[in-house]
């Protein structure tokens, strides 16, 4: 992921939780910059991003990692 400026931050740093064998929680302002360099946006208050790579709506998390065996996940 690239840096965002704290401009388009909001000025605000997302609190992040690593959920084990599931997605990146974050809270709070925050964009998304993925490996082609798009950047998402969201205005949810929480969202989740994929850590699996295998969600079909990366870069956020569609529940996949579930059926990927546990010695998989990320």
């Amino acid at each position: 992921m690239g840096r965002v400026s704290d401009d388009e931050q909001g000025g605000e740093h997302p609190t992040v939780i690593l959920c084990a064998g599931g997605p990146m929680l974050l809270r709070g302002d925050h964009v998304i910059e993925d490996a082609d360099g798009v950047r998402h946006r969201t205005t949810r208050p929480v969202s989740a991003v994929c850590r699996c790579g295998k969600s079909s709506m990366q870069p956020w998390c569609d529940g996949t990692h579930k059926l990927i065996p546990d010695k998989s996940r990320p």
